[in-house]
């Protein structure tokens, strides 16, 4: 069973409410909360893995009853200690380079084209990849280049660059066939996460009705 965080997919969480006029924040000590973040992060103690890793190991009731930034700031409170940054005299790690692409030392397995399945597998820790794409089958509508990994740099493993890609689901191949018809879904993909299929990619638009 997915985690708590990974809802993608799940029913039985009801409508999502939009506010008309939502503002930036709701009070004052969340805009101090989202400071304290950017400022973490620049002074490099604390990787984006990292930090939503520390929001997926929150209480599964306290996830659910908590806002947006009471989350960033149960990632704090739990993260801050493990990475050392509350100890007197720490320094943090030094930079790497900045943002996310990377050169990978492979090149890219798939192509625009490829029908691809993704690996059923219950990962162990963060992943991006969510619960409800696995196992399904796919076609790989853009290849987007290498990126940090998030599955291993959230755990201190390095960013270990990995091809992503943008893979298409039709959405009864991903719900059923409760799903809309003739509709579909775009996922960012990372190429750990895929194995090739040997179904031609047509063979997914044809079940679908399209």
């Amino acid at each position: 069973m997915s985690a708590v965080h990974d809802l993608g997919g799940r029913p039985g969480f009801g409508r999502i409410e939009r506010e008309a006029r939502e503002p930036v924040f709701h009070a004052r000590w969340e805009s101090r909360v989202m400071g304290m973040v950017y400022a973490i992060r620049r002074a490099n103690w604390l990787n984006l893995d990292a930090f939503r890793h520390g929001i997926e190991r929150m209480d599964p009731a306290r996830y659910l009853a908590a806002s947006y930034y009471e989350r960033w700031l149960a990632s704090l409170e739990r993260t801050l200690p493990e990475v050392g940054a509350l100890t007197p005299g720490a320094a943090p790690p030094p930079a790497g380079p900045y943002g996310f692409e990377r050169e990978v030392g492979a090149p890219a397995r798939f192509a625009v084209g490829s029908t691809v399945r993704v690996r059923a597998r219950k990962p162990v820790g963060h992943t991006r990849l969510p619960g409800y794409a696995s196992g399904k089958r796919g076609t790989v509508v853009s290849v987007r280049g290498g990126y940090v990994f998030p599955d291993t740099n959230a755990h201190g493993l390095g960013e270990q660059p990995q091809h992503l890609y943008s893979v298409r689901f039709s959405a009864r191949e991903l719900w059923g066939e409760s799903a809309e018809p003739r509709t579909s879904v775009c996922i960012d993909l990372f190429e750990p996460y895929l194995e090739a299929d040997p179904v031609p990619s047509s063979a997914e638009e044809t079940r679908d009705g399209a």
